[in-house]
């Protein structure tokens, strides 16, 4: 038993708060506070729970003078001041895994009602028209679906589509051959799911690489039969380009649970009769939000009984005397993750970091945390940090092997990310300069990348005259500008590094033309 008090202030389910009351804690349940009565009164609690709509900010962290933990009944956790508790040493909690089912089977649920044209026949009828040969659908068995991220979700979805005799294929570079293999799934390029697939579904988190991921472009590749689900996240599709896709007939249909700007009425997506669309129902069963309050309910009572939680998505509190020397070296880490993820091909096998010099004597587990993120920053459904990094890699079935050395000749100190894929490696370390971290080998290149925002053209070519100036001037045909280059080689007249920093993205199209100037044997682009 616990002595200590709980302060509930969002809806969640009654479960939640029994679990939190039999172990001796007491619960207050105040729904509805305006922020100056949240400041007035959360000094007096030990645990805060949330969902979604009471904002926990640094203000209110500064007046909780007896907090220890705070928990999200749900995944996110925009609305709480995560740095202001970390710095508090305030632990922050969520409940990850408690709406993955829900997600899972509204996903399938909106593939059938698609299939089946249900939302739209259900409407016919109920106007008084008998319309059966309007609303011919399709069976799911035999047909191909193409699974765009295969994380938690992503991953239960394919189990269930094999359950229903579909062929499954699948784009995550980060997913391990073997793991793709237990679940049934094919991997392939992206371009290919596209073309391939009957049905699309979304599954991916949103950041600033998968923003507009599926757009005129990418449904232009898609069969006229295809369909498109979407209940990852708003944003990930241009709403734009897929409704004049779905209108034209260019593809079959749509269903779209997640919208970029949300509540979603007036959206052009709900004009269509052939898209179906649900407003944000992903999470929203019975069982989830059971799950969801007793998951947080458990995560709080471990914490202040002293246990470890498994769901904390801050950083614990780090020594001033560890973090002054650590903490410039998380960013050189991230970065090295970051750089490499993008730059390997092919499908992961395992992961190496390598650290050098004096950073190797120090607990590198801040630097390991760092490089996963980097990793993952792009494709990971949840925040991942040095509590939870092991979790998250383990979950998506990463290899993971440290490795720790003296100095090496030029840099004192080196965080390396190497990456092994179906296609080989890719190397990527970097270090930190007094303007920040700086990439300094890229596979068996020696080059040096400042700290910059934007993104990077690195190519590999043939080392002769005239190759600097020939992608220099098709960069100025697509009037896309150069901040700043280097170029490393391993001997001369054989093969070299470019690395150019550019204001803007290239696009496939012009990435493609850059991959065939004579001499190119690689070019890829990297977001900052």
């Amino acid at each position: 038993m616990i002595a200590a008090k709980v302060l509930v202030c969002d809806p969640i389910a009654e479960d939640g708060v029994k679990a939190l009351k039999e172990c001796g804690a007491q619960v207050d349940v105040r729904l509805g506070m305006s922020p100056e009565e949240l400041l007035s009164v959360i000094g007096e609690y030990d645990a805060v729970v949330v969902r979604s709509e009471t904002k926990i900010t640094a203000e209110a962290i500064a007046a909780a003078k007896r907090l220890q933990i705070i928990g999200r009944a749900g995944i996110g956790v925009d609305n709480i001041a995560v740095d202001a508790a970390t710095q508090r040493g305030i632990v922050v909690v969520n409940a990850p895994t408690g709406n993955i089912i829900s997600a899972v089977e509204h996903t399938i649920a909106l593939m059938l009602a698609l299939a089946r044209n249900i939302p739209q026949a259900n409407a016919s009828l109920r106007s008084g028209k008998w319309e059966r040969g309007r609303f011919m659908g399709v069976e799911l068995r035999g047909k191909t679906l193409g699974i765009i991220g295969l994380g938690q979700v992503g991953s239960e979805v394919a189990r269930r589509a094999r359950g229903l005799e579909m062929q499954v294929v699948g784009h995550d570079p980060f997913l391990p051959e073997e793991r793709a293999r237990a679940l049934g799934v094919k991997i392939i390029p992206l371009e290919d799911l596209l073309r391939q697939s009957d049905f699309i579904s979304v599954h991916t988190t949103l950041t600033e690489g998968t923003r507009g991921l599926i757009g005129a472009e990418q449904l232009a590749m898609m069969k006229p039969t295809a369909r498109v689900i979407n209940t990852a996240r708003g944003g990930i599709i241009d709403e734009e380009a897929l409704y004049q896709a779905v209108e034209e007939g260019r593809i079959a249909g749509a269903a779209v649970d997640v919208f970029s700007r949300e509540p979603a009425v007036g959206n052009k997506l709900t004009e269509s009769d052939r898209i179906v669309v649900t407003p944000h129902l992903g999470a929203s069963t019975a069982e989830a939000q059971e799950r969801v309050a007793v998951d947080v309910a458990e995560e709080i009572v471990a914490h202040l009984k002293g246990e470890p939680v498994r769901y904390a998505v801050n950083a614990p509190f780090i020594p001033p005397e560890t973090l002054s020397f650590l903490a410039p070296y998380m960013d050189v880490a991230l970065k090295a993750g970051l750089v490499a993820q993008q730059l390997c091909e092919g499908q992961l096998k395992d992961v190496q970091i390598e650290y050098a010099g004096e950073i190797s004597q120090h607990d590198v587990t801040p630097l390991k945390a760092a490089v996963i993120r980097g990793l993952l920053l792009s494709i990971s459904e949840e925040p991942v940090n040095i509590v939870n990094a092991e979790l998250v890699a383990q979950r998506r079935g990463l290899r993971i092997v440290e490795h720790k050395g003296p100095s090496h000749d030029i840099y004192s100190n080196l965080v390396g990310a190497r990456l092994t894929t179906s296609a080989g490696e890719t190397t990527v370390s970097a270090t930190l300069a007094h303007d920040g971290p700086h990439v300094v080998l890229v596979n068996d290149y020696w080059v040096d990348i400042p700290p910059s925002e934007g993104y990077l053209l690195v190519c590999e070519n043939q080392d002769r005259p005239g190759m600097i100036g020939a992608i220099g001037t098709l960069l100025g045909d697509f009037k896309i500008n150069v901040s700043f280059m280097n170029v490393g080689r391993q001997e001369r007249r054989v093969s070299a590094l470019m690395v150019l920093a550019l204001d803007e993205a290239l696009t496939s199209e012009q990435l493609k033309k850059v991959k065939e100037i004579p001499g190119i044997a690689s070019a890829r682009l990297v977001r900052l």
